[in-house]
């Protein structure tokens, strides 16, 4: 979520991969104008993020819809212009599903699409950077963890501050700049479409991950086992829930607190044999609707988190 500089030009993509007999292939684009071939990708729109950017544009690029997975890595260059370029990519895996509903036709930005699978993939790419790309997700499938989850670790929005209000600490409200953090994170969020959505029983953690339940249709399950006030108790099981996410395998978003977030992401550490690490301290530390994604192999789990992003709400 970087603050556009004058001078560079941002902008986000995708290695689309699915398997086609026994081998991953990957899509690469055949683009009219440029007569050249290239990963799916394209420029910031005003008042989006990377991983908006990265879905928008692969849907407009190839008329697939996808969900972001394990992020890959980023480009950094000088265009003919003068002005930098920076590009961040993730993995998106494509389901049968996604082609079926795809409206793809050849058109004046994006001549063909074509599945190919890794070294011949890398072969037709005319630039080294999306070379680079492509070399780092080929390393997650050597490693055998290409199929993955994300959990979301989702601090709640600012809210009435303790001294101002004087019911239980679990009724605080958001402010005003609380809820518009809600509603701000939603697309952000929804980029890795989530299938489940568990909050603290605080009102101010169920403000917040409302918003991106609603759009994606989905229902909210709370709980006190995440809860500050248990936190602070003692009463809390947070090993609990991150195990239960863990089991299920699917996407989630865990909406909770300040004090509680670095205890969720040490649970999936430890729930996938992950060493502690400054990186995974870090991103522990979120401020206000700020989250960290958290990425899971779906097949071996105990693998270990294969990568950690963190992105800020910016409101």
């Amino acid at each position: 979520m970087s603050t556009a500089r004058p001078t560079t030009v941002y902008a986000a993509g995708a290695v689309l991969w699915r398997i086609i007999g026994d081998d991953v292939h990957v899509l690469v684009i055949h683009r009219t104008e440029h007569k050249d071939v290239s990963l799916p990708k394209g420029k910031v729109d005003p008042g989006e993020t990377l991983p908006q950017t990265a879905v928008r544009e692969i849907r407009e690029e190839t008329g697939i819809k996808v969900a972001l997975g394990v992020p890959l890595g980023a480009t950094e260059y000088v265009m003919p212009n003068g002005k930098n370029k920076f590009v961040q990519y993730w993995a998106a895996e494509v389901t049968t599903k996604a082609i079926q509903k795809s409206k793809f036709v050849p058109n004046d930005e994006v001549a063909a699409l074509e599945w190919l699978p890794l070294a011949s993939a890398r072969g037709e790419l005319s630039y080294e950077p999306d070379k680079e790309i492509l070399d780092n997700f080929a390393a997650l499938v050597k490693d055998g963890v290409t199929k993955t989850f994300a959990v979301v670790v989702l601090r709640h929005g600012k809210a009435t501050s303790p001294s101002d209000w004087r019911g239980e600490d679990a009724t605080r409200p958001l402010t005003e700049r609380g809820l518009t953090q809600a509603h701000g994170i939603v697309r952000t969020i929804a980029a890795w479409k989530p299938k489940r959505f568990i909050s603290s029983t605080a009102a101010r953690c169920k403000a917040t991950i409302a918003p991106v339940a609603k759009a994606l249709g989905k229902d909210v399950k709370s709980t006190n086992k995440i809860s500050q006030d248990a936190f602070e108790s003692g009463k809390a099981d947070v090993r609990y829930v991150v195990g239960q996410v863990v089991r299920k395998r699917k996407s989630t978003v865990i909406c909770t607190h300040g004090p509680v977030a670095p205890a969720v992401i040490r649970e999936l550490a430890l729930a996938t044999g992950t060493p502690r690490s400054a990186a995974l301290d870090e991103a522990s530390m979120l401020d206000t609707a700020s989250f960290t994604v958290v990425h899971l192999s779906s097949t071996h789990p105990s693998s270990g988190i294969i990568a950690v992003e963190t992105h800020d709400s910016q409101l």
